[in-house]
Protein backbone atom coordinates (compact mmCIF):
# COMPACT_ATOMS: atom_id res chain seq x y z
CA UNK A 1 0.00 0.00 0.00
CA UNK A 2 1.28 3.52 -1.13
CA UNK A 3 1.17 6.81 0.57
CA UNK A 4 1.39 10.01 -0.72
CA UNK A 5 1.56 13.26 1.81
CA UNK A 6 1.37 16.55 0.01
CA UNK A 7 2.69 19.91 2.11
CA UNK A 8 5.91 22.31 3.41
CA UNK A 9 8.88 21.46 4.85
CA UNK A 10 10.69 24.26 6.94
CA UNK A 11 13.63 24.85 8.32
CA UNK A 12 13.05 24.57 12.15
CA UNK A 13 15.23 27.03 14.36
CA UNK A 14 15.24 25.91 17.87
CA UNK A 15 17.03 27.79 20.84
CA UNK A 16 19.01 26.02 22.93
CA UNK A 17 17.41 24.59 26.19
CA UNK A 18 14.95 27.01 27.13
CA UNK A 19 16.01 30.24 26.43
CA UNK A 20 13.73 32.63 24.70
CA UNK A 21 14.52 33.73 21.06
CA UNK A 22 15.21 37.19 22.76
CA UNK A 23 18.00 35.51 24.41
CA UNK A 24 19.27 33.51 22.23
CA UNK A 25 22.76 34.05 20.12
CA UNK A 26 22.82 30.44 18.30
CA UNK A 27 20.24 28.19 17.05
CA UNK A 28 20.01 24.42 16.31
CA UNK A 29 19.08 23.33 12.71
CA UNK A 30 16.64 20.92 11.68
CA UNK A 31 13.93 20.36 9.41
CA UNK A 32 9.94 19.55 9.99
CA UNK A 33 6.34 20.27 9.04
CA UNK A 34 3.06 18.23 9.18
CA UNK A 35 3.44 16.15 6.25
CA UNK A 36 6.79 15.73 6.62
CA UNK A 37 6.99 14.50 9.86
CA UNK A 38 3.78 11.67 9.08
CA UNK A 39 5.68 10.35 5.94
CA UNK A 40 9.31 10.24 7.95
CA UNK A 41 7.07 8.24 10.76
CA UNK A 42 5.73 5.73 8.03
CA UNK A 43 8.40 5.18 6.73
CA UNK A 44 10.07 4.63 9.93
CA UNK A 45 7.39 2.51 10.72
CA UNK A 46 7.82 0.17 7.09
CA UNK A 47 5.38 1.53 5.31
CA UNK A 48 5.96 2.32 1.68
CA UNK A 49 5.31 6.55 1.80
CA UNK A 50 6.25 9.65 -0.62
CA UNK A 51 6.37 13.07 0.02
CA UNK A 52 5.46 16.05 -2.29
CA UNK A 53 6.00 19.74 -2.09
CA UNK A 54 8.17 22.59 -3.66
CA UNK A 55 11.94 23.14 -2.47
CA UNK A 56 14.46 25.78 -3.81
CA UNK A 57 17.69 23.80 -5.50
CA UNK A 58 20.25 25.56 -3.27
CA UNK A 59 21.83 23.89 -0.32
CA UNK A 60 19.02 24.28 1.85
CA UNK A 61 16.39 23.34 -0.02
CA UNK A 62 18.44 19.90 -0.95
CA UNK A 63 19.33 19.51 3.05
CA UNK A 64 15.60 19.50 3.79
CA UNK A 65 14.99 17.08 1.16
CA UNK A 66 18.13 14.70 2.44
CA UNK A 67 16.61 14.58 6.14
CA UNK A 68 13.06 13.35 4.68
CA UNK A 69 14.80 11.23 2.74
CA UNK A 70 17.12 9.64 4.54
CA UNK A 71 14.74 8.16 7.03
CA UNK A 72 13.38 5.71 3.93
CA UNK A 73 10.58 8.17 2.55
CA UNK A 74 10.43 8.42 -1.19
CA UNK A 75 11.21 11.89 -2.47
CA UNK A 76 11.44 11.50 -5.88
CA UNK A 77 8.30 13.36 -6.47
CA UNK A 78 9.47 16.50 -5.04
CA UNK A 79 9.40 19.72 -6.81
CA UNK A 80 12.43 22.29 -7.06
CA UNK A 81 12.47 25.99 -7.76
CA UNK A 82 11.36 29.25 -5.84
CA UNK A 83 14.00 31.26 -3.95
CA UNK A 84 13.80 29.85 -0.01
CA UNK A 85 12.50 27.30 2.27
CA UNK A 86 9.62 28.46 5.16
CA UNK A 87 11.29 28.85 8.57
CA UNK A 88 9.89 28.72 11.96
CA UNK A 89 11.28 29.65 15.02
CA UNK A 90 10.90 27.39 18.17
CA UNK A 91 10.94 28.08 21.72
CA UNK A 92 10.46 25.26 24.11
CA UNK A 93 8.66 26.17 27.20
CA UNK A 94 8.42 25.04 30.53
CA UNK A 95 6.56 24.69 33.41
CA UNK A 96 3.09 27.31 33.21
CA UNK A 97 5.65 29.16 30.53
CA UNK A 98 4.10 27.65 27.41
CA UNK A 99 6.17 26.57 23.71
CA UNK A 100 6.34 29.42 21.20
CA UNK A 101 6.52 29.48 17.64
CA UNK A 102 6.98 32.28 15.41
CA UNK A 103 6.55 31.76 11.90
CA UNK A 104 8.87 32.91 8.76
CA UNK A 105 7.13 31.03 5.70
CA UNK A 106 5.78 34.01 3.24
CA UNK A 107 7.07 34.15 0.02
CA UNK A 108 8.43 30.49 0.28
CA UNK A 109 9.00 28.23 -2.38
CA UNK A 110 5.79 26.23 -2.25
CA UNK A 111 4.00 29.61 -1.31
CA UNK A 112 4.70 31.05 -4.85
CA UNK A 113 4.22 27.62 -6.32
CA UNK A 114 1.14 27.54 -9.22
CA UNK A 115 -1.10 24.64 -9.19
CA UNK A 116 -0.67 23.85 -12.47
CA UNK A 117 2.92 22.91 -11.36
CA UNK A 118 1.30 19.76 -9.47
CA UNK A 119 1.16 17.02 -12.36
CA UNK A 120 -1.17 14.68 -10.42
CA UNK A 121 -1.61 11.66 -12.65
CA UNK A 122 1.92 11.29 -12.27
CA UNK A 123 1.98 12.44 -8.28
CA UNK A 124 -0.77 10.16 -7.67
CA UNK A 125 0.50 7.13 -10.10
CA UNK A 126 0.27 4.22 -7.97
CA UNK A 127 -0.72 5.84 -4.61
CA UNK A 128 -3.14 3.94 -2.45
CA UNK A 129 -3.58 6.58 0.61
CA UNK A 130 -3.55 10.38 0.53
CA UNK A 131 -2.79 12.47 3.42
CA UNK A 132 -2.85 16.48 3.91
CA UNK A 133 -3.50 18.62 6.92
CA UNK A 134 -5.68 21.56 7.25
CA UNK A 135 -1.72 23.38 7.41
CA UNK A 136 -1.58 22.95 3.57
CA UNK A 137 -4.56 25.35 2.02
CA UNK A 138 -3.68 27.64 4.66
CA UNK A 139 -0.29 28.52 2.52
CA UNK A 140 -1.68 29.96 -0.15
CA UNK A 141 -5.09 30.16 -2.55
CA UNK A 142 -2.92 28.95 -5.66
CA UNK A 143 -1.93 25.82 -3.16
CA UNK A 144 -5.35 25.52 -2.02
CA UNK A 145 -6.41 24.97 -5.50
CA UNK A 146 -3.65 22.38 -6.29
CA UNK A 147 -4.97 20.15 -3.20
CA UNK A 148 -8.56 20.29 -4.42
CA UNK A 149 -7.31 18.73 -7.60
CA UNK A 150 -5.24 15.95 -5.99
CA UNK A 151 -8.34 15.60 -4.30
CA UNK A 152 -10.66 15.37 -7.06
CA UNK A 153 -8.32 12.94 -8.64
CA UNK A 154 -8.77 11.17 -5.40
CA UNK A 155 -12.03 10.51 -5.63
CA UNK A 156 -11.92 9.49 -8.99
CA UNK A 157 -9.17 6.99 -8.28
CA UNK A 158 -10.55 5.82 -5.21
CA UNK A 159 -7.81 6.91 -3.17
CA UNK A 160 -8.55 6.94 0.33
CA UNK A 161 -8.37 10.21 1.62
CA UNK A 162 -6.77 11.35 5.32
CA UNK A 163 -6.71 14.30 6.54
CA UNK A 164 -6.07 16.06 9.98
CA UNK A 165 -7.85 19.50 10.43
CA UNK A 166 -4.90 20.96 12.33
CA UNK A 167 -6.36 24.54 12.94
CA UNK A 168 -3.71 27.17 12.36
CA UNK A 169 -4.62 30.53 13.85
CA UNK A 170 -1.07 32.63 13.13
CA UNK A 171 -2.01 30.96 9.09
CA UNK A 172 -5.72 32.23 8.86
CA UNK A 173 -8.81 32.90 9.71
CA UNK A 174 -11.18 30.72 11.08
CA UNK A 175 -13.92 32.45 8.59
CA UNK A 176 -11.29 31.46 5.63
CA UNK A 177 -10.69 27.97 7.55
CA UNK A 178 -14.09 27.12 7.58
CA UNK A 179 -15.14 28.23 4.30
CA UNK A 180 -12.51 26.00 2.51
CA UNK A 181 -12.05 23.24 5.02
CA UNK A 182 -15.62 22.74 4.87
CA UNK A 183 -15.94 22.18 1.45
CA UNK A 184 -12.48 19.71 1.19
CA UNK A 185 -14.28 17.65 3.57
CA UNK A 186 -16.68 16.34 1.09
CA UNK A 187 -13.38 14.25 -0.22
CA UNK A 188 -12.41 13.14 3.00
CA UNK A 189 -12.83 9.71 4.23
CA UNK A 190 -11.02 9.70 7.65
CA UNK A 191 -11.31 12.77 9.65
CA UNK A 192 -8.39 13.95 12.31
CA UNK A 193 -10.00 16.54 14.51
CA UNK A 194 -8.43 17.75 17.51
CA UNK A 195 -9.52 20.41 20.74
CA UNK A 196 -10.10 23.68 18.42
CA UNK A 197 -10.17 21.89 15.11
CA UNK A 198 -13.64 20.99 15.74
CA UNK A 199 -14.98 24.65 15.71
CA UNK A 200 -12.51 26.97 14.17
CA UNK A 201 -12.37 24.53 10.90
CA UNK A 202 -16.07 23.06 10.56
CA UNK A 203 -17.89 25.30 12.99
CA UNK A 204 -18.79 22.68 14.74
CA UNK A 205 -18.42 22.82 18.50
CA UNK A 206 -17.37 19.94 20.76
CA UNK A 207 -14.24 22.09 22.71
CA UNK A 208 -14.55 24.57 25.66
CA UNK A 209 -10.97 25.88 24.96
CA UNK A 210 -10.02 24.84 28.77
CA UNK A 211 -6.62 22.53 27.70
CA UNK A 212 -6.45 21.52 31.70
CA UNK A 213 -9.95 19.44 31.25
CA UNK A 214 -10.13 18.02 27.63
CA UNK A 215 -10.66 14.49 28.44
CA UNK A 216 -13.80 15.47 31.05
CA UNK A 217 -15.45 16.71 27.56
CA UNK A 218 -15.04 13.81 26.21
CA UNK A 219 -19.06 13.48 25.58
CA UNK A 220 -18.75 16.55 23.64
CA UNK A 221 -15.76 15.49 21.73
CA UNK A 222 -18.59 12.44 21.11
CA UNK A 223 -21.17 14.69 19.88
CA UNK A 224 -18.86 16.81 17.86
CA UNK A 225 -17.43 13.60 15.95
CA UNK A 226 -20.52 12.34 15.16
CA UNK A 227 -22.10 16.01 13.98
CA UNK A 228 -18.72 15.33 11.52
CA UNK A 229 -20.18 12.34 10.09
CA UNK A 230 -23.39 13.74 9.92
CA UNK A 231 -22.78 16.85 7.84
CA UNK A 232 -19.70 15.10 6.07
CA UNK A 233 -21.43 11.75 5.33
CA UNK A 234 -18.50 10.32 2.84
CA UNK A 235 -16.34 10.37 6.46
CA UNK A 236 -16.25 6.88 7.29
CA UNK A 237 -14.23 7.62 10.91
CA UNK A 238 -13.34 10.17 13.05
CA UNK A 239 -10.08 10.16 15.22
CA UNK A 240 -9.49 12.71 18.66
CA UNK A 241 -6.94 13.17 20.95
CA UNK A 242 -8.19 14.31 24.35
CA UNK A 243 -5.58 16.07 26.87
CA UNK A 244 -5.86 17.32 30.71
CA UNK A 245 -2.45 19.52 30.44
CA UNK A 246 -1.44 21.14 33.84
CA UNK A 247 1.82 22.38 32.69
CA UNK A 248 3.96 22.21 29.55
CA UNK A 249 5.69 19.41 30.31
CA UNK A 250 2.88 17.50 32.58
CA UNK A 251 -0.71 15.97 31.56
CA UNK A 252 -3.03 12.69 30.84
CA UNK A 253 -3.71 11.67 26.68
CA UNK A 254 -6.02 9.70 25.76
CA UNK A 255 -7.51 8.85 21.58
CA UNK A 256 -10.58 8.20 20.98
CA UNK A 257 -12.39 6.54 17.65
CA UNK A 258 -15.49 6.56 15.51
CA UNK A 259 -15.47 3.67 13.47
CA UNK A 260 -18.75 2.05 12.24
CA UNK A 261 -21.14 3.71 14.18
CA UNK A 262 -19.08 2.88 17.53
CA UNK A 263 -16.63 4.97 19.53
CA UNK A 264 -13.19 3.19 20.73
CA UNK A 265 -11.53 4.40 23.79
CA UNK A 266 -7.58 4.38 24.08
CA UNK A 267 -6.69 4.11 28.30
CA UNK A 268 -5.24 7.55 29.55
CA UNK A 269 -1.48 7.95 29.56
CA UNK A 270 0.05 10.21 32.28
CA UNK A 271 3.41 11.97 30.74
CA UNK A 272 6.31 14.21 31.02
CA UNK A 273 7.02 15.31 27.97
CA UNK A 274 10.25 16.06 26.72
CA UNK A 275 9.25 18.42 23.61
CA UNK A 276 5.52 18.56 23.25
CA UNK A 277 6.03 19.33 19.46
CA UNK A 278 4.62 16.66 16.65
CA UNK A 279 2.50 14.72 19.03
CA UNK A 280 -0.46 15.16 16.26
CA UNK A 281 1.50 14.22 13.61
CA UNK A 282 2.63 11.06 14.98
CA UNK A 283 -1.39 10.24 15.90
CA UNK A 284 -1.69 10.91 12.65
CA UNK A 285 0.87 8.47 11.11
CA UNK A 286 0.14 5.62 13.65
CA UNK A 287 -3.48 6.03 12.63
CA UNK A 288 -2.69 5.66 8.67
CA UNK A 289 -0.61 2.73 9.81
CA UNK A 290 -2.87 1.07 11.68
CA UNK A 291 -5.31 1.49 8.61
CA UNK A 292 -2.84 0.14 6.24
CA UNK A 293 -2.07 -2.95 8.22
CA UNK A 294 -5.85 -3.71 8.84
CA UNK A 295 -5.82 -3.39 12.93
CA UNK A 296 -9.21 -4.08 14.69
CA UNK A 297 -10.27 -0.38 15.61
CA UNK A 298 -9.38 -1.01 19.61
CA UNK A 299 -6.21 -1.40 18.13
CA UNK A 300 -5.73 1.61 16.18
CA UNK A 301 -6.61 3.76 18.04
CA UNK A 302 -4.14 2.61 21.19
CA UNK A 303 -1.52 2.35 18.74
CA UNK A 304 -2.14 5.77 17.47
CA UNK A 305 -2.44 7.12 20.70
CA UNK A 306 0.76 5.17 22.07
CA UNK A 307 2.89 7.12 19.11
CA UNK A 308 1.80 10.19 19.97
CA UNK A 309 2.73 9.57 24.04
CA UNK A 310 6.30 8.77 22.72
CA UNK A 311 6.57 10.66 20.68
CA UNK A 312 6.59 13.51 23.47
CA UNK A 313 10.12 11.96 24.39
CA UNK A 314 11.73 12.13 20.81
CA UNK A 315 13.43 15.49 19.92
CA UNK A 316 12.83 16.90 17.09
CA UNK A 317 9.41 17.47 14.75
CA UNK A 318 9.32 13.33 13.65
CA UNK A 319 8.47 10.17 15.54
CA UNK A 320 11.40 8.13 14.79
CA UNK A 321 10.04 5.23 16.52
CA UNK A 322 9.95 1.79 15.53
CA UNK A 323 6.38 -0.01 15.28
CA UNK A 324 7.95 -2.53 18.69
CA UNK A 325 8.77 0.47 20.82
CA UNK A 326 5.20 1.41 20.25
CA UNK A 327 3.37 -1.59 20.77
CA UNK A 328 5.79 -1.75 24.14
CA UNK A 329 3.64 1.53 25.00
CA UNK A 330 0.91 -0.53 24.27
CA UNK A 331 1.28 -3.22 26.67
CA UNK A 332 1.93 -1.17 29.33
CA UNK A 333 -0.84 0.80 29.10
CA UNK A 334 -1.60 4.14 30.96
CA UNK A 335 0.87 3.55 33.34
CA UNK A 336 3.60 3.48 30.85
CA UNK A 337 5.34 6.75 30.92
CA UNK A 338 5.45 6.95 34.88
CA UNK A 339 8.40 3.99 35.78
Amino acid sequence: MKVLTFGEVMLRLKTPEHLKILQADTFEANYGGAEANVAVSLATLGDDVSYVTKVPEHQVGQAAVNEIRRFGVDTSRVLRGGGRVGIYYFEKGTNIRPTSVVYDRAYSAIAMAKAEEFDWKKLLDGVDLFYFSGITPAISTEIEKALENALALCREKKIRVVCDLNYRGKMWSTKDAQRVMRRLMAYVDVCIANDEDFESSLGIPAYDGDMSRGIEQIESYKEGMLEIQKQFPNCKAVASVLRNLYAVEDGDWMGIYLKDGKFYESPVHKVHSFEAVGAGDAFGAGLIHAMLHDFEPQKAIDFAISASVLKLMIQHDANVASETEIEQIMKQGGTNLQR
